[in-house]
């Protein structure tokens, strides 16, 4: 009787014992866009809603996004209450927004991502804007963030 036990034992520590987990390294490797391959009615759709994002700080006026510019998410994410409170903090410590700079594009598996850098009134600032644009052609992420010197040399090259 203790024999069994001691099996059934063995045999449930046996069947809970973790799973691997496989994730397919190729979704998160990066690659740089060579100029040529660069779509210009994509660049100039993520330059125009990127720039309008980081314009909402000068003037005040948010106009929303629609389905044919934006993912669902990104379109209840970016809201005036948030992009104001945001808004609020940039104006302060970086001063009015001027423009754009593309600095590079790049691709995932699924995504080309366009990395801006941010210009701004106050020499102090130091920032950057990654627009994420999906299969679909629809912006599905706008990342604001500090300017990474290192950014290219994480990269994998194509």
């Amino acid at each position: 009787m203790k024999k069994a036990g001691l099996i059934i034992c063995l045999l449930l520590l046996m069947g809970c014992k973790s799973k691997t987990i496989h994730r397919d390294t190729e979704d998160l490797k990066i690659k740089k866009v060579n100029a040529a391959e660069i779509n210009s009615n994509q660049q100039k759709k993520a330059y125009e809603l990127g720039k309008r994002v980081l314009e909402t700080c000068n003037s005040s006026k948010f106009k929303p996004f629609n389905e044919t510019e934006v993912t669902k998410s990104v379109m209840e994410n970016t809201t005036e209450e948030r992009l104001t409170k945001t808004c609020q903090r940039f104006r302060q410590y970086y001063g009015s927004f001027i423009d754009l700079k593309l600095d590079g594009v790049y691709r995932t598996r699924q995504e080309v991502i366009y990395r801006y850098h941010a210009l701004y009134t106050k020499k102090v600032a130091n920032k950057e804007l990654r627009i994420f644009v999906n299969e679909d052609n629809l912006i599905s992420a706008i990342k604001s963030m500090d300017w990474d010197e290192k950014f290219d040399s994480k990269i994998t090259e194509q």
